[in-house]
C-alpha cells in the first residue's frame, strides 16, 4: 500500500493543475477582438449611446456586449454619478491594454494587406535564369530598387541541383521566372513572353555564308545549357524530341552568360530565343541565323507558390517582372 499514496498524491496534483489552468482557458475562449473593441470604446466615450454611434450598432447590441464585459471582469466597468457615467478604477485600468491589443491587431492584419514601396523593407527572393535578355536581371533589379529602395533583393540560379518547387513551398524563394514547355500545374503562372527560336554561330562559321539545311544544322556542333535538374533535358532538345530529332551537342556550361563569347570563337552553334541572340550580337562577332527545325516559340513564365499568391507585396513584384519583360520586348521590336 505503501506505492499507491505517491501516485494518488500525483494524480491528485494534476487535476489540481488541469482545474486551475481550465477557468483562464474558459474565459480566454469567451473574448474576441469586437468584445475588446466595445470595451474601448465605451470606457473612452463614457457612454453608451455615443459608443454605439462610433461603433455603428445599434444601442441594445452595445448594452449587451457591456453586460458580457462586466460578467467576465466580475466589474460594473461603468457607474452612474449624478447625470453622468464614470469608468471604475478597475475599467481604467483596461483602458491602455485595451488600446494596445487593438494597435497591435490592426498592425497584425495590416502587414498582410498593405505594401507601400517607399517604406518597404521586405527581401524578395528570384530564382531566374539569365537566358531571357541579358538586360532583363539588371533592369529589374534597378527597377525594383527605384520604387522601393528600402528593400532587399536576392538573385537565385536555376541550376542543375536547384529544386525550385520544393523552394518555392518553403519559402526560400518568391518568384522563379524561366521557360518551360509544360510548366508545373501545382504553381500559379503568368506567362511573360513569347520569342522566336534561332541558331547563332561565329561569323567565320561556314553556315554564316552558305546557310544550311536541317541535315546540315544537326549534324553541326552545339551547344547548350545545362539541364535544371538531373535526368531533364533543354526545353531546345524537348521539341526537337517532339519532332523525332537529335542534333549533335558537343557542349554544355552551367553559366549561360558565357556561351556567347564560346560561339564567337568556336565552330558551336547556339540555339535559344532571337531576343537574347540580338543582345549579344550587338557586341560580339556572331551571325543570328533562321533555324531549320521550325521549332515551336519559346514561351516565357513567372512561377510562384499558392502561399504568396494573396500577398501584396509579391503581387507587387509579379507586376514589377512583367512589366520589366514587357517594355523590354517593346525596345527589342524598336
Amino acid at each position: 500500500m505503501a506505492n499507491v499514496v505517491p501516485i494518488q498524491r500525483t494524480v491528485a496534483s494534476g487535476a489540481t493543475a488541469k482545474s486551475a489552468s481550465a477557468p483562464g482557458q474558459a474565459l480566454f475562449d469567451r473574448i474576441d477582438l469586437h468584445l475588446i473593441r466595445v470595451l474601448h470604446v465605451v470606457l473612452t466615450e463614457r457612454s453608451v449611446s455615443r459608443a454605439a454611434i462610433r461603433l455603428g450598432m445599434h444601442q441594445p447590441a452595445v448594452s449587451a456586449a457591456l453586460k458580457r464585459l462586466r460578467v467576465l471582469s466580475g466589474d460594473p466597468l461603468l457607474v452612474r454619478t449624478g447625470g453622468r457615467m464614470v469608468p471604475t478604477d478597475a475599467a481604467l485600468r483596461m483602458v491602455e491594454p485595451a488600446a494596445s491589443i487593438l494597435r497591435a491587431a490592426e498592425m497584425l492584419f495590416a502587414d498582410a494587406r498593405s505594401f507601400d514601396p517607399q517604406t518597404a523593407t521586405d527581401t524578395f527572393r528570384i530564382a531566374a535564369s539569365d537566358y531571357l535578355d541579358p538586360l532583363f536581371l539588371p533592369t529589374l533589379v534597378a527597377d525594383i530598387k527605384r520604387q522601393a529602395p528600402g528593400v532587399q533583393i536576392e538573385i537565385h540560379p536555376l541550376s542543375s541541383d536547384s529544386d525550385y518547387q520544393a523552394h518555392l513551398a518553403q519559402g526560400d524563394v518568391d518568384l522563379v521566372i524561366g521557360n518551360w514547355m509544360e510548366p508545373p500545374e501545382d504553381l500559379h503562372m503568368a506567362r511573360l513572353l513569347g520569342d522566336e527560336v534561332v541558331s547563332m554561330v561565329s561569323r567565320d562559321h561556314p553556315a554564316a555564308r552558305r546557310g544550311w539545311d536541317l541535315d546540315t544544322w544537326l549534324a553541326a556542333e552545339h551547344i547548350a545549357p545545362m539541364p535544371t535538374h538531373p535526368g531533364a533535358r533543354g526545353i531546345i532538345d524537348q521539341m526537337l524530341d517532339r519532332q523525332g530529332h537529335r542534333r549533335n551537342v558537343v557542349a554544355r556550361c552551367a553559366y549561360f552568360g558565357l556561351i556567347p563569347d564560346m560561339v564567337a570563337n568556336s565552330l558551336l552553334v547556339l540555339t535559344t530565343g532571337r531576343q537574347y541572340c540580338e543582345r549579344v550580337a550587338e557586341r560580339l562577332p556572331l551571325t543570328i541565323l533562321e533555324c531549320p527545325a521550325g521549332l515551336p516559340r519559346l514561351l516565357y513564365y513567372q512561377l510562384w507558390h499558392a502561399r504568396s499568391h494573396s500577398s501584396i507585396a509579391a503581387r507587387w513584384l509579379r507586376e514589377r517582372t512583367k512589366d520589366v519583360a514587357a517594355a523590354l520586348r517593346t525596345s527589342s521590336d524598336r
